[in-house]
């Protein structure tokens, strides 16, 4: 059984579920290839791709630095000690979710290997059902009216 108020889940599903979209996206691709685009619009979505591996990665080390900075755990499998709402979380209430699947769209673009764009989005819903919505019952439970204000104000994902 899981208590919200102790902790959100039992096992780490978002570092799982992205590293199987992964996974799932280059088999895919040495089996199933799908044709990229080339030319002129090849080479935007090229460094558009490296754009988004690299906002990518600032969010994600921003979040990381103000979780820690407010020293709450960053584990998805433990209690938050604190509500944290500045930085990347001022933007969106999962900046470590959606850096994992802006990376994967990123590398897709960059790539060129289409699986990765596919398999972001479903890991970023299933992410949604094994982790988010877990997590946000157990930010309601810890935080009460502090968490559902911030909620109303910052959006899930973007």
């Amino acid at each position: 059984m899981n208590d919200t108020g102790t902790r959100p889940n039992t096992v780490p599903w978002p570092p799982l579920v992205y590293l199987v979209a992964v996974i799932l996206s280059v088999v895919l691709e040495v089996f199933l290839p799908v044709p990229w685009i080339h030319g002129l619009l090849g080479d935007i979505l090229f460094a558009a791709g490296w754009l988004v591996i690299l906002g990518a990665i600032a969010m994600y080390v921003s979040a990381i630095h103000v979780m820690r900075r407010a020293q709450t755990t960053i584990m998805p499998t433990q209690a938050a000690d604190h509500l944290v709402m500045d930085g990347a979380f001022a933007i969106t209430r999962n900046p470590i979710y959606l850096a994992m699947a802006l990376l994967m769209i990123g590398i897709g673009l960059v790539s060129g290997i289409v699986w990765f764009l596919l398999f972001a989005v479903l890991a970023a819903f299933v992410t949604q059902k094994l982790a988010v919505e877990r997590e946000e019952k157990h930010l309601e439970a810890r935080f009460g009216k502090r968490y559902r204000d911030y909620a109303k104000r910052v959006r899930r994902w973007i």
